[in-house]
């Protein structure tokens, strides 16, 4: 499946507050796609999100956070509660959205294209959460990052400041 940005921009989601958004809204940036949950042993990187949003913000760069209750029931809570976890904890500044599930028969039409596309990484299913999709400024999926990868990890970092630069 190709990936084109035409179909990533082409998306509208809820935000955490139930709005809809158009992801239209993020052309010309760069973004971090993450699927979060607020029980999970990676749930420490919020912090790291948050870190690397400020760093970069100003350069272009968004993070979109996508809560998902798909991997042993790590995001039991309901909206308001998680946005209340991500605000007070980790003072979460990135724009989070409602609650998807990223993977299985009701899997977000979204996060099936991210999954599917090609990428110079890997494709196929979502293991667990907060695995990272690196989009460049117009909509293409440049790198994907699984769990164990830190937001503030070199290899991370790079990416983005490789993206920034295009």
């Amino acid at each position: 499946m190709s990936f084109s940005s035409d179909s990533f921009y082409g998306y509208s989601v809820k935000n955490i507050d139930g709005e809809e958004v158009s992801l239209e809204a993020y052309k010309g940036k760069v973004l971090l796609v993450v699927n979060t949950a607020s029980k999970c042993g990676y749930t420490p990187q919020y912090e790291g999100l948050q870190e690397i949003y400020t760093e970069y913000k100003e350069q272009g760069f968004e993070i979109l956070g996508f809560p998902a209750n798909n991997f042993m029931g790590q995001e039991p809570g309901s909206n308001e509660e998680i946005k209340e976890f991500c605000t007070a904890k980790y003072n979460v500044e990135f724009q989070m959205f409602s609650k998807v599930s990223v993977k299985g028969e009701d899997q977000h039409p979204l996060f099936a294209m991210l999954t599917e596309s090609e990428n110079p990484d890997f494709k196929g299913n979502i293991k667990w959460n907060f695995e990272k999709f690196l989009i460049s400024k117009d909509g293409t999926l440049l790198h994907r990052f699984r769990s164990g990868v830190k937001p503030t990890d070199k290899e991370m970092k790079d990416a983005i400041e490789a993206a920034l630069k295009n």
